[in-house]
């Protein structure tokens, strides 16, 4: 369903470290000549070129940049390029005073040795980090002598996905400074003839947009963007660039038929698109999370999607609305035609609709397909028509099933093939693996909506995608005896303004004809024809050879496969997956592909510090983090001794500190004055004290959760749980598995694990039991907290965790070897304090209470000193509540 082509330029940026991601640190800067405005700390970009050639939808796109450095002493460069996330490098150099400096595309675990050395020692070694809604930036750093210079060169290929009817090239340009040979140069061949292309900016002026170049006719298309030096800037007199923003590039073929076949060399591509069909009516059941969570601004976009959806559904079509939080709720009982009357009953619903409660996912789903069946067994619906469910969560299951993978196998079970579900996860809380792999169970896919003021038209797009299918239970036939190693060649719908591409090998690889039965269900009848492609046709549409690089439709069904494959591969196991793992390797190998199978080494002269990267593939259920370890989910947490875990999600990253107190001490973790809502948490140590440890040990041993506003207070200890509502007063052990509703809050106790407990503004904390051997001789049961939701708490909220629930941001510098020689020490500058920090790992122990998962993060020594506000003992009170 992602069709556009996003290619981001940010490159080679020499500047000072600061906040902003896309600025780094450079060595010995010098202010900038006033007389050279092209020269910037030292540094002159010279050249930037962006050259993409599209044969057929396949993209090869090669970015170019070429800088010298102008100043006396060395200099540190970034080279920075955002890409599309469904694009896959294919090379990388760097030359340097005419010495080539390539990227080695490896298998990932022959690499893995070489991440795990760089990352021991602070070093940034991860080049490729997911960074934005559509891309992943590709970031490689250089030192380069005085008057040296040095070009960098990456390649990667995407084929384009059609979407409303075009194809979508979509760039962001952003080169930071003044380039005296700036150039967009797109080249289109389409063996079908292109029938429209347009090229627009937002960044283009009155001035810039007579330098967009736009020509095509026939077969061939082409654009350039090459602005010169003063049309770069942003007035006449300033030296900063007016290059900033979005170039898309949109075009379409032209469609005499409903398919068009193409071979080169012993391969084929199959593009399947037909126009001017009738549109099928649709069914759809709209399944919406409505817990707690979801309250605020949430709730509040996912009504205004929907609201604008209830205008774009069509009278012939049929819809409802599931709604689960703890419990399940439905609009009608059955699916409902939407007739002017209906949608107007529809919109009340949905402006009625509120959160509150946890997430009971698999009664939501279940419900909807249901109806679903029902609507079907008893002829409610269209035979012709096209069965959706479309599910909308921002958490995970937490109540009624809560075993994703006993969801996975109901919900399978009961659509049984015959319904597509999209799954939408809102926000970073849902469990994205989980939704994907059910979702592709199912014939859809899941998309991630993003939790910022255009959610709603998130929603509203998701849906405009899949509004209106054409055709259902499409099949395109190929004679197995000519063919093998083919793509995917079946699908559940078929939308408007999208396209089908199926990609094959022959068995002869001199075969130069192909034959395909197609066969498809249409609002009124079958489609069904037969459509060929022989070796005289093959041959007129490729004369112009000078368009097409290399074997394009060779690289295009390896693309093409191993994209399926990894698709595949998620929702796979054992054997199975194996196999389809060892298939994808192999071809990612050959092609030269960098995918999450493979990685990309990029050796940099001797004089480097950190003289390897590793170029990896970020896959959307793990973006966050480029360790080998699965990734964590942003939450502020203390646990352990007592550790505390600050996440700073704008930063990828995470600060550390512990506090050592005595045991009996009470320390404050959250006070929030306007929720009423308050954390405080009693220290306790070990049996006997350690003789041989300078600091003695000590961890929680009890919590107090209060909500004064509900007059509610929850004390939690290794043994019991007790809850107090004014004078009423019910006790738990952790040997219960308990879960616990009244107005404003939900509690859940998991036998032996942890419990959940989630407030009426939406806040909610886990509370980790650790158990240890009872006859250990020092250690004994202790207490972890972590919060979710935090945002959900006020601005005024403090304490030694709740004064990090509102952003934080901190500047790394000077990383150098510390006393221990894997974890090194660096200067960091936050909350205008200068720190002395070490980069090492806590323990995350939410999902594995046993042995937990490692957080890298810096460590702020002496009780977080300059990290908290004021001293760790501001936080002591006197009692639990």
């Amino acid at each position: 369903m992602e069709n556009n082509l996003l290619l981001c330029i940010l490159v080679l940026i020499p500047t000072f470290a600061s906040s902003d991601l896309l600025l780094t640190h450079v060595r010995n800067i010098k202010k900038r000549n006033a007389d050279n405005d092209l020269v910037v700390n030292g540094m002159e970009i010279y050249s930037m070129k962006i050259a993409s050639k599209v044969t057929s939808r396949f993209a090869h796109n090669v970015i170019t940049s070429r800088a010298v450095n102008r100043g006396n002493v060395s200099k540190e460069v970034f080279f920075d390029v955002e890409l599309p996330k469904t694009a896959f490098i294919t090379n990388f150099s760097m030359t340097i005073d005419g010495v080539t400096y390539p990227g080695t595309i490896k298998e990932k675990e022959a690499a893995k040795k070489q991440y795990e050395k760089a990352v021991s020692r602070g070093q940034t070694a991860g080049l490729v980090k997911a960074s934005g809604r559509k891309t992943e930036k590709f970031t490689v750093s250089v030192n380069i002598k005085a008057a040296s210079k040095v070009t960098f060169e990456l390649t990667y290929e995407e084929l384009l996905k059609r979407q409303f009817g075009k194809y979508e090239m979509f760039i962001k340009v952003k080169p930071k400074q003044l380039v005296k040979d700036f150039e967009i140069e797109v080249d289109i061949f389409e063996p079908q003839g292109i029938t429209e292309l347009e090229a627009e900016g937002t960044f283009i002026t009155n001035e810039l947009q007579n330098t967009i170049k736009k020509t095509f006719s026939g077969k061939k298309g082409h654009i350039s963007f090459k602005p010169t030096l003063d049309q770069q800037r942003r007035c006449p007199s300033c030296s900063e660039s007016v290059l900033d923003g979005d170039f898309t590039v949109r075009y379409d073929v032209k469609r005499t038929t409903p398919d068009n076949l193409q071979i080169v060399n012993g391969y084929f591509v199959h593009f399947f698109a037909p126009t001017n069909l009738p549109k099928l009516s649709k069914n759809i059941i709209f399944v919406l999370d409505t817990s707690g969570s979801m309250s605020g601004r949430e709730i509040e976009q996912t009504k205004e999607a929907l609201l604008k959806i209830l205008d774009d559904i069509k009278e012939d079509d049929f819809f409802n609305f599931i709604l689960f939080d703890s419990e399940i709720s439905t609009w009608k009982e059955t699916l409902i035609k939407a007739t002017p009357e209906n949608l107007d009953e529809a919109r009340k619903f949905v402006q009625q609709i509120s959160a509150e409660g946890l997430t009971n996912l698999h009664g939501g789903l279940m419900r909807g397909i249901d109806i679903l069946n029902a609507a079907h067994e008893e002829n409610l619906v269209p035979k012709r028509s096209a069965s959706i469910i479309i599910m909308l969560t921002d958490g995970q299951p937490n109540v009624g099933v809560s075993n994703t993978q006993e969801i996975e196998k109901a919900v399978k079970k009961a659509i049984d093939g015959r319904y597509t579900l999209y799954n939408l996860g809102f926000g970073s809380g849902v469990d994205y693996g989980f939704l994907e792999r059910m979702a592709l169970e199912n014939k859809g896919l899941a998309r991630r909506i993003y939790p910022d003021s255009d959610a709603a038209l998130q929603l509203q797009g998701f849906y405009d995608e899949v509004s209106n299918p054409m055709l259902i239970d499409v099949e395109l036939n190929y004679p197995e005896n000519e063919i093998s190693d083919l793509t995917t060649n079946s699908f559940k719908h078929f939308y408007d303004g999208s396209e089908i591409v199926v990609a094959g090998r022959f068995v002869d690889s001199n075969q130069n004809h192909l034959s395909v039965d197609v066969r498809g269900e249409g609002a009124q009848d079958a489609l069904s024809y037969t459509t060929q492609q022989g070796a005289e046709q093959t041959a007129q549409a490729f004369q112009e050879q000078q368009y097409i690089f290399g074997e394009y439709i060779e690289r295009l069904w390896a693309y093409l496969t191993i994209e399926q494959l990894l698709e595949k591969r998620i929702t796979a196991t054992g054997e199975e997956k194996e196999n389809l793992t060892a298939q994808a390797l192999a071809l990612s190998l050959m092609y030269k592909f960098v995918t999450p199978l493979t990685s990309m080494v990029v050796t940099k002269p001797e004089e480097n510090e950190n003289e390897e990267g590793i170029a990896d593939k970020p896959t959307e259920a793990s973006p966050a983090y480029h360790t080998y370890a699965s990734p964590p989910t942003w939450y502020t947490s203390v646990d352990g001794d007592p550790h505390f875990i600050i996440s700073v999600p704008q930063k990828k990253d995470a600060i550390c500190f512990n506090i050592n107190e005595n045991p009996g001490m009470i320390l404050n973790l959250i006070n929030d004055p306007v929720t009423g809502i308050t954390v405080n948490g009693e220290l306790i140590g070990d049996k006997r004290a350690n003789s041989d440890a300078k600091v003695q040990n000590s961890y929680f041993g009890k919590l107090g959760i209060a909500n004064k506003h509900l007059d509610v207070k929850l004390t939690v200890t290794p043994e019991r749980i007790t809850i107090e509502n004014g004078d009423d007063k019910t006790g738990f052990t952790w040997l219960d598995s308990v879960t616990l509703q009244q107005a404003g809050l939900t509690l859940i106790i998991n036998r032996k694990k942890n419990l959940v407990l989630s407030m009426g503004s939406g806040v909610s904390f886990v509370v980790v039991l650790h158990q240890v051997w009872k006859k250990h001789p020092l250690h004994q049961d202790f207490l972890g907290l972590y919060t979710l939701k935090s945002d959900k708490l006020s601005e005024q909220t403090h304490g030694l965790l709740g004064q990090f629930f509102r952003p934080i941001d901190f500047t790394i510098l000077e990383i150098h070897p510390g006393s221990d020689p894997k974890k090194p020490d660096a200067t960091m500058i936050v909350k205008n304090n200068e720190l002395t920090v070490t980069r090492g790992w806590q323990k995350d122990y939410r999902r594995d209470p046993a042995h937990g998962v490692d957080i890298p993060c810096w460590f702020v020594h002496d009780n977080g000193a300059g990290l908290i506000d004021g001293v760790h003992t501001d936080y002591i009170v006197s009692s639990l509540f």
